[in-house]
């Protein structure tokens, strides 16, 4: 008998798919089919399914007449140029409408088709951004979930993220009331195991209608181990069809949580009793999932953004002060409360020029001495941490509970100089749904019988308790270290110059630009995706007049215009140092675009923009596109809630420039606030109600002084009783 870990069962090839699936495989290059699932013949009128080998689909124009005719056939070739790449359309077949899916894998393409069902209890709106007006964790994750049973609704629904040790935590939940909770609870690594998280990341939505239905095999001649990984109906592995029976589910439903590329968690659903979920449903609650993903990562990174500036200034008075000082040992030592602070550690130890020095709550010196002697032989790296320190080492070096966690910098190994920062012992109780002990079970695959780690039959609350560990290092305690660190470098001896004060200074800044770039390809990207999906969905739905279709391909052609402008604005404010091409540029078809789509986004369609004369400017092409899209879109936005909303646009050449105003009626911008207008993140106090993250203006500002252009704005008083005010922003360009 073979015994086959958990990370070995393969998944993607289980020889067979869900009942509520029909499948036809055909070869890539000459489609000829190669195989299909034996209930083909459930909806084809096929009498004898073994004719089908190697013959064409439009061989039997009777049969399979419906598919032929479909405009995701008729482009075969085209939609499946891209490998993995899912296409979805309806068919009728003998009078019922099905969904059909293609995607190519490997050398075949994959028809995929599924019963329409319809959903008489979805309560949704096609609102997208409610996700990015949360700027709390636990209240975004919630959201979607409430969101998602108003498409989905299953009994059980959780946000499981993924923790740093492969174990799996349930961090939100919408249950009916007669459930369990499993909010808290932990799940091992081994029931998502490493080839079943892979898929995750590849097919983002995997829903299993009923654990107890039978399986429909695929029947082929020539193809063994059928790839299925992307198919919406592949078969479940037996170990995770009884993992969800014995939770006392029927029927499953998860949906990918992706985040910079990385598969940090799942939304997972389950049912009491066998559900199914409409091919549409399931993509809609791919959409929302993804779109509170985006929200999530960008909430991080505008938060990661804040701490590193924050950072940036605690480090740099901690440099002033180490200048204080003619040597090393004077300025740490004088400083140590602050250095043992950054990182937010118990204690402190300072190993310099032969003395030490602690601060806060540190081990004896006998075994501070036995851990930098330890440090010394047992390391390489100028960094060493460790959460487990004292559970690791904790009899080898008689250590106590102070010293739990661990970080050691190394100053300088020749002379035994280094700082270690302390964490005491944090007694952590971990619970568990059920006991995470792995017992063996044995299953049959193909006929064989094989042991693998079996699922678990309780799912009740076990509690681990966890000796010898302190709170975990996050990044932000490992950045602060790396802080301190280049203060070290930066100032040791007094060799701190204006060139490296310079190049300091460009690296924060640089820092800095590539955040922004991060927010925006977030901030920005997913809509477009959602809005090209929602036309691509129309496409295949909508009443197919040429008038129709032109529109809507007119749309989709639209969004991947602009995203590709995104992606190019993007690759240039990451270069850097990239050059730009300054040439001749007439604003004005850009400002007329711009316009009608401002009025649209907003919901403004009273705005009255009037544009005047509109003189040539020297400018990069792209950049000059995000320029006037920044201010015009915040002129109509903040004019928006007026009685007879009104923007002028208008330029003039003035000696060697070119100046443009664009003026509103809006809310206009007090003065007191003037001196925060083109910072990060920065929003005033009367813009709040408006939606938006503080972003555009800063944008502005480094493109115009990028080009050699300036930007600058003039703003008339608020009346708060009569919402009166207005903006004048002032664009200056050279002249071509």
């Amino acid at each position: 008998m073979n015994f086959v870990e958990c990370h070995e069962e393969p998944i993607h090839i289980p020889g067979y798919i869900q009942s509520f699936g029909y499948l036809i495989g055909i070869d890539a290059g000459s489609h000829s089919i190669t195989f299909f699932s034996k209930n083909i013949t459930d909806i084809f009128r096929i009498e004898n399914a073994e004719q089908l080998f190697d013959r064409h689909l439009t061989d039997f124009p009777e049969i399979f007449r419906s598919v032929i005719d479909s405009d995701l056939y008729i482009s075969l070739d085209s939609f499946t140029k891209r490998e993995n790449e899912t296409h979805f359309d309806k068919v009728f077949i003998s009078g019922k409408e099905y969904h059909i899916s293609i995607f190519r894998n490997g050398k075949h393409i994959f028809l995929e088709f599924e019963a329409v069902l319809e959903n008489p209890n979805k309560r949704i709106s096609n609102k997208y951004d409610n996700f990015y007006v949360i700027d709390n964790e636990k209240e975004l994750w919630e959201q979607l979930l409430s969101t998602l049973s108003k498409i989905v609704n299953y009994d059980r629904m959780m946000v499981y993220k993924f923790m740093m040790d492969g174990s799996g935590k349930v961090i939100a939940e919408k249950r009916d009331e007669d459930m369990e909770s499993y909010l808290g609870l932990h799940y091992p690594e081994s029931d998502i195991p490493k080839q079943a998280r892979e898929l995750y990341l590849r097919k983002r939505k995997r829903i299993f209608s009923n654990v107890y239905a039978e399986t429909v095999p695929l029947m082929s001649r020539t193809v063994e181990n059928i790839d299925l990984s992307f198919a919406a109906s592949r078969g479940m592995s037996p170990v995770h069809g009884q993992y969800i029976k014995n939770s006392g589910a029927s029927s499953s439903f998860s949906v990918s949580i992706i985040i910079d590329d990385h598969l940090w968690g799942l939304v997972t659903c389950q049912n009491s009793e066998p559900k199914h979920i409409d091919l549409e449903d399931r993509v809609q609650a791919g959409i929302f999932t993804a779109l509170a993903s985006n929200a999530y990562s960008s909430f991080k990174s505008k938060n990661e953004l804040n701490y590193r500036l924050e950072l940036n200034e605690r480090s740099s008075q901690l440099k002033s002060e180490f200048l204080k000082h003619n040597n090393l040992f004077d300025s740490l030592a004088d400083n140590k409360v602050k250095i043992k602070k950054l990182p937010e550690a118990d204690g402190l130890v300072i190993i310099s020029e032969g003395h030490t020095v602690t601060t806060g709550t540190v081990p004896d010196h006998g075994t501070i001495d036995r851990i930098a002697h330890w440090a010394l032989e047992n390391t390489e790296e100028s960094i060493y941490v460790s959460r487990n320190f004292l559970k690791n080492y904790g009899q080898e070096l008689g250590l106590d509970e102070n010293a739990a966690g661990i970080i050691i910098y190394f100053i300088e190994r020749s002379k035994k100089e280094m700082l270690i920062w302390f964490r005491k012992e944090f007694s952590e109780h971990i619970s568990w749904a059920g006991n995470p002990e792995k017992k063996i079970g044995v299953f049959l695959q193909n006929g064989e019988e094989k042991q693998i780690v079996s699922p678990r039959t309780s799912f009740h609350t076990f509690t681990e308790n966890i000796k010898g560990n302190s709170k975990r290092w996050n990044s932000r305690d490992i950045s602060s270290v790396q802080a301190v660190r280049d203060v070290i470098l930066e100032t040791s001896h007094k060799q701190y110059n204006a060139i490296k004060a310079l190049n300091n200074e460009l690296r924060k800044v640089n820092e800095e630009l590539d955040s922004f770039s991060y927010t925006i390809s977030h901030d920005l990207g997913t809509p477009l995706t959602v809005m090209k999906l929602n036309a691509q969905m129309l496409l295949s739905n909508f009443e197919k007049t040429e008038k129709n279709k032109n529109k809507l391909t007119s749309i989709v052609e639209e969004i991947d215009n602009m995203a590709e402008m995104m992606h190019d604005v993007l690759q240039l404010s990451r270069a850097k140092h990239s050059e730009i091409e300054l040439e001749r540029l007439q604003p004005l078809n850009t400002i007329i675009k711009i316009s009608e789509n401002a009025k649209m986004t907003f919901d403004s369609p009273k705005s009255e923009i009037i544009i005047k004369e509109c003189p040539d400017v020297l400018a990069d092409k792209t950049m000059l596109h995000q320029v006037f899209l920044n201010i015009i879109n915040n002129a109509v936005k903040y004019s928006s809630h007026q009685e007879d909303p009104k923007v002028e646009i208008w330029g003039i050449e003035e000696g060697d420039t070119v100046v443009y105003r664009i003026s509103d009626n809006g809310i206009g911008i007090p003065q007191e606030e003037k001196h925060k207008m083109f910072k990060i993140f920065n929003r005033m106090d009367n813009a709040k109600k408006f939606k938006g993250n503080g972003v555009g203006l800063s944008i502005v500002h480094r493109i115009m002084k990028r080009i050699g252009g300036n930007v600058d704005y003039e703003s008339s008083n608020v009346d708060d009783e009569h919402n009166k005010g207005g903006t004048c922003f002032i664009l200056t360009f050279k002249k071509p």
